[in-house]
C-alpha cells in the first residue's frame, strides 16, 4: 500500500510540472483565441538542432517560464526531429510543414513566432543566452 501511495504522489508531481505544449495546432489556436492570449509557435529540430535543445533546456523546461506560461501564452511546437525514433506521424509532420511553409519559410531553427488568435505574426525570436525572465520579457514586448 506504501508503495502505490508513493507512485501515486510521483505521478501527481510529474503531471504538475509537465510543460502545457498542446498537441494540436488547431486547438492550440483555438484556445488562443478563446482565451485572448498569443499563441507560441516554435519551430525546433528536437534531437539535432544544438541551438533548440539548448533553448528547450535553458528556457522551455525552467520552473519560472513553466509557470508564467501556463497563465499567460498557448504553446505549440512545430517539431522536425531527424532521428527514426522520434519520427512523429504522417499527419503531425505534415501539420507542421504546412506551418513552417506559412510562418518559417527561410528554415530558421530554432525559432520562436508569436501570433494572436487570428495567425497574426506579433514578432519572432531565436535562441538567446539569457535567463527564462528576460526571455519571457522580450517575448511579452513583442505583443504588449
Amino acid at each position: 500500500m506504501k508503495l502505490l501511495t508513493y507512485f501515486f504522489i510521483i505521478a501527481c508531481t510529474v503531471t504538475v510540472s509537465a510543460q502545457d505544449w498542446e498537441h494540436s495546432y488547431t486547438e492550440a489556436l483555438e484556445y488562443a483565441k478563446e482565451e485572448g492570449k498569443p499563441l507560441v509557435l516554435v519551430f525546433a529540430g528536437s534531437d539535432w538542432c544544438a541551438p533548440c535543445i539548448k533553448l528547450d533546456r535553458e528556457i522551455w523546461q525552467s520552473d519560472d517560464f513553466k509557470k508564467y506560461a501556463s497563465e499567460n501564452y498557448i504553446l505549440y511546437k512545430a517539431d522536425f526531429p531527424r532521428k527514426k525514433s522520434n519520427k512523429l506521424s504522417e499527419k503531425m509532420s505534415l501539420v507542421n510543414a504546412k506551418l513552417a511553409d506559412q510562418f518559417n519559410p527561410n528554415g530558421h531553427f530554432p525559432l520562436v513566432v508569436v501570433l494572436n488568435g487570428e495567425q497574426q505574426v506579433l514578432g519572432a525570436l531565436g535562441y538567446e543566452k539569457t535567463s527564462p525572465e528576460a526571455y519571457i520579457q522580450r517575448l511579452n514586448a513583442l505583443f504588449k
